[in-house]
């Protein structure tokens, strides 16, 4: 079956998608870390999901009514995968903001979108500046909702923060830092950034609403580290080093078996605080970030 004639089909069983009422959410990124944890805690309230991907056998694997096959990067295969959408959870980059938002049907009564606080940093930075264009056009359109912006996430399946420090920790057991890893950072595990995505949903919006998504605390880089090589059971040394040596060292990681890459980018940013007030998401959403010291065991446990 082709791509539209499938989108065709699971059109026609959508439109009278409803289970006792409940109204369907449709789920754009459904097979990514985030997006898979948003449909199995919407399955199991009961909500009916419709899962859009790229990848059929994979959406087959969630527990979603109905699944729908399409490219984010194609318009016209977004506008026909949302369809009788009534809330769409977009869990994909910030880059595909204005065509989905440009895409959503006279059915779409609420929209909950993923940012990320990188819109906030100092440096030039093109991912950046991409959420800043998904946000710029999530306020320009007016309709309800939330796009919610989360600090560094961690926790997830295909994640590369936590794992490629662990890595590194595993391989060499130093890991070099601007500073000696005194710029705070505030991570936050993909199970609370479902969570408060489904939240979202749950909430009447009646404007395009920004909301940041943060870990408990702000802590020095150096202790995030810390808290990695106590959970994996290693010992670390922190080396203190200057941004332009490690700039010039950074294109050498890839050529190190097993080691991980690590980008000029990158290396900038970890000289640069990372610490926001997660008290609008607490009181919004109605929870509590879980302690880092949880979010490892839990990430670990899954990975090992």
């Amino acid at each position: 079956m082709s791509v539209d004639a499938s989108v065709a089909e699971s059109t026609r069983v959508a439109s009278g998608a409803r289970v006792m009422g409940v109204m369907g959410v449709t789920v754009l990124g459904a097979t990514g870390s985030v997006g898979r944890r948003v449909t199995r805690r919407l399955a199991d309230r009961g909500v009916p999901v419709t899962v859009v991907g790229r990848d059929r056998a994979r959406l087959a694997a969630l527990p979603a009514s109905e699944a729908r096959v399409a490219d984010l990067a194609a318009p016209a295969q977004i506008a026909a995968a949302l369809v009788g959408a009534e809330k769409v959870a977009v869990c994909v980059h910030a880059r595909f903001a204005p065509a989905i938002l440009a895409a959503l049907p006279a059915t779409a009564r609420q929209i909950v979108l993923l940012g990320s606080t990188r819109l906030y940093t100092r440096f030039p930075d093109r991912k950046a500046e991409q959420v800043r264009e998904g946000a710029a056009a999530f306020e320009a359109s007016g309709i309800p909702g939330a796009m919610l912006h989360p600090t560094m996430i961690y926790g997830g399946e295909t994640e590369n923060n936590v794992r490629r420090l662990a890595a590194c920790i595993r391989k060499i057991g130093v890991v070099p830092l601007p500073r000696g890893g005194t710029a705070l950072i505030q991570p936050i595990h993909a199970d609370d950034v479902a969570q408060a995505v489904v939240a979202a949903l749950d909430e009447r919006f009646d404007r395009p609403r920004q909301v940041v998504l943060a870990g408990p605390a702000a802590m020095p880089y150096a202790n995030f580290v810390r808290a990695i090589a106590a959970v994996i059971g290693r010992r670390v040394t922190i080396v203190s080093m200057p941004v332009p040596v490690l700039a010039a060292a950074a294109p050498f990681t890839r050529l190190i078996p097993g080691f991980p890459a690590i980008t000029f980018d990158e290396i900038q940013r970890l000289g640069e605080d990372k610490a926001f007030d997660n008290g609008e998401m607490r009181a919004l959403f109605g929870f509590d970030p879980m302690p880092l010291e949880t979010g490892l065991a839990r990430t670990f446990a899954v990975a090992d």
